[in-house]
Formats: C-alpha cells, structure tokens, sequence
C-alpha cells in the first residue's frame, strides 16, 4: 500500500509560511550564537576536538555528586565537569594554557581526584589529549569540508540538471546547516569531530532528499504538454508524486535513529540527536524550501523556464 497517493496537496502555495517559520528559526540561532559569543567566548560549544586540552572520562563505583568533584578539582577555579551516562560518571575538559604539556595536565587531575577520593575509588574511563594547533586546523578542515560541499553540489547538479536546480538545492542545504548550527547553539552541545560528521550526513541527506524531488520535476517537464503547464502546478505535482517515498524514507531513519539514541548510550547521543534534527529538517526543506526556491529562482532570473514564450505579433496597421 502506498502511502499519499493520490495527494494532491498544495505546497508552493503556502511557501511565505515557511519563509517565515524558517526565517524565525535561522534568527533565533544566530540569537543563540550571540549569546555564546558573550559568555563562552565562541560561536559554539567547542569541545576538545577543537580548542585543544585534555578530555577525561572518570567513573566512581560509589554515588558521588557533580559538586563533590568539582570541589576536588579546585572549586570555582575547576574545570568543566559534566555527567556522563550513569549518575557517578563524569567528563572532566581542561583547557589548555601556551606551553603547557596535554599530558601533565591529565595526570594532574588524576592526582587531584586521588588525593581526595583515594587512587582504588575511580576509574579513568577515557582519556583524550589534544593539543591548540591541532584543534585550530580541525577547526579550519571542518569548515572547509562543509564549503567544499556546497561547491561541488552546486557544480554536479549544475552538470546534472540545470544551474537553476544547482542553486536552490545549495540555499535549502544552506537553510539546514544554519538550522542545525542554531540548535547546536542555543543547547551548547559539545561540537565535536564526530558532530562535524553529522553536519555532512546532514547535508549528503539533504540533498538526496532534494535530488528526488528534482529529478521528478525535469522528468514532468519534458513530458508531452508540460509546456502548457503553470510552473508552480507542475512542481506541486512533482512533490506529492514523491511524497510517498520521502514520508517512508524519512520515517524508517527516524526510527533507526530513535532506538540509536534512546538504547546507544551517551557516547552517540549527541551525534545521534544532531542527525535528528537533520533528518526532520531535510525532509521539510527539500518541500518547502528547495522547490520554492527553484520557483523563486526561475521567476526573477528565467534560468531554463520550461514555459513555452508566446510569439511576438506582427504589428498592425
């Protein structure tokens, strides 16, 4: 049984709704950002994967409170503390001062939670030393990676389809990010390698997405009589004729990444949670604001209007 097969619903139609839903989204990000701009110093949450220092996961077979560690560790002058998974789990990051060596720094707060806890009562789960250059240039490779991807998804669709497909497949992919980052902001989560490697399933997500939807529209436009048709009436049409399987493909993610994260831990949690919220965001941009976009794009600039121009008139006399 196929799902939505006769729908014939209107999208194009409602697409100053979706600017605004989304144009409110994308600012309260960006309001977000600003926000951790002023009080951690930074666009996002960058965790040690990207400022450098060390990372230390420690586990206590005892209950132990996040106030009792953090008054090992010095106090106010403490660094960063988090629960992790169970309640006696926690991630220790220290940041990582010019000159400093990654390693002491980690064998100094062993030492610390040592002499107030005793050496048999913990366990170092992890331990991850990173140093500030390399954190520097993971920072410039990540939004590198992410840029690149926008380029070459605007030359291959561009090749593929038509320049006009290229460009509004590259602003809906825009759109998501921008959501995503704003998210990641606003809840400070840890931006991590393995969150920058969500952001790309986002984006190669996103855009299959949006390639179905698209290659649907040039099969309708060169179909017998498509010249004839409105532009917005013939891409409505495209998008509910894939409907079916974008409701199906999305709803089957969702579901794997569901159980991921309700049964796969902490350690993926995040990772599973930023893939989510792409998943959901894909699906709606590729309906709401790839094709509209596509729309948009041929009705200012005419790049490769399928519509058939009337023939100029002779002048009468």
């Amino acid at each position: 049984m196929r799902l939505f097969s006769n729908a014939k619903y209107r999208f194009i139609e409602r697409r100053n709704t979706a600017y605004a839903i989304s144009a409110v989204v994308i600012l309260l990000g960006i309001a977000a950002m600003l926000n951790n701009v002023v009080s951690l110093g930074s666009w996002l949450n960058y965790g040690v994967d990207f400022t450098g220092g060390s990372l230390i996961q420690v586990s206590f077979p005892e209950e132990v409170s996040t106030e009792q560690v953090r008054d090992a560790l010095g106090g106010a002058q403490a660094p960063l503390i988090t629960r992790f998974g169970d309640e006696s789990e926690f991630t220790i990051r220290a940041g990582l001062a010019e000159e400093t060596d990654i390693e002491s720094v980690a064998a100094d707060i062993e030492g610390q939670l040592a002499n107030v806890f005793g050496r048999e009562s913990f366990e170092v789960v992890r331990t991850e030393l990173v140093g500030a250059k390399v954190g520097g240039e993971l920072q410039e490779k990540a939004a590198l990676a992410i840029l690149f991807s926008f380029l070459l998804t605007l030359v291959y669709l561009a090749i593929r389809f038509e320049l006009r497909f290229g460009l509004a497949a590259v602003i809906a992919t825009m759109h998501d990010i921008l959501i995503t980052l704003g998210f990641l902001a606003a809840f400070r989560v840890e931006i991590a390698l393995p969150t920058v490697a969500a952001i790309l399933t986002i984006v190669g997500y996103s855009l299959n997405d949006t390639i179905i939807v698209f290659d649907r529209v040039r099969e309708n436009m060169h179909q017998k009589g498509a010249r004839k048709r409105d532009t917005i009436e013939l891409i409505d049409s495209s998008i509910n004729e894939t409907l079916p399987r974008t409701v199906l493909t999305s709803g089957t993610t969702l579901a794997v990444l569901m159980a991921l994260a309700i049964l796969g831990g902490a350690v993926i949690r995040d990772f599973t949670v930023v893939l989510i919220l792409g998943v959901v965001v894909g699906t709606y941009s590729s309906i709401f604001v790839a094709s509209p976009a596509l729309v948009e794009i041929q009705k200012r600039w005419g790049l490769g209007s399928h519509e058939k121009k009337p023939r100029p008139q002779p002048a009468s006399v």
